[in-house]
């Protein structure tokens, strides 16, 4: 689902790590977010685009 929009436990488990560490990344908007009435919620589009920009190529063999 392209629309889908994801709550911050559900970012959390999506990147396994803690529910503070996506908190503090939102709030200096080192990921894609946006607030409803307080809360931060996640586009599931924005956070695929975010993960693909932000993963390493293939690595390069040495020697």
């Amino acid at each position: 689902m392209p629309d889908e929009i994801l709550t911050l436990p559900e970012m959390a488990t999506l990147l396994k790590v803690a529910e503070k560490t996506v908190y503090t990344m939102a709030q200096r908007a080192e990921i894609p977010a946006f607030k409803v009435r307080g809360q931060w919620r996640f586009k599931r589009a924005d956070i695929d685009s975010w993960i693909e920009n932000h993963t390493s190529g293939p690595l390069k063999a040495t020697g």
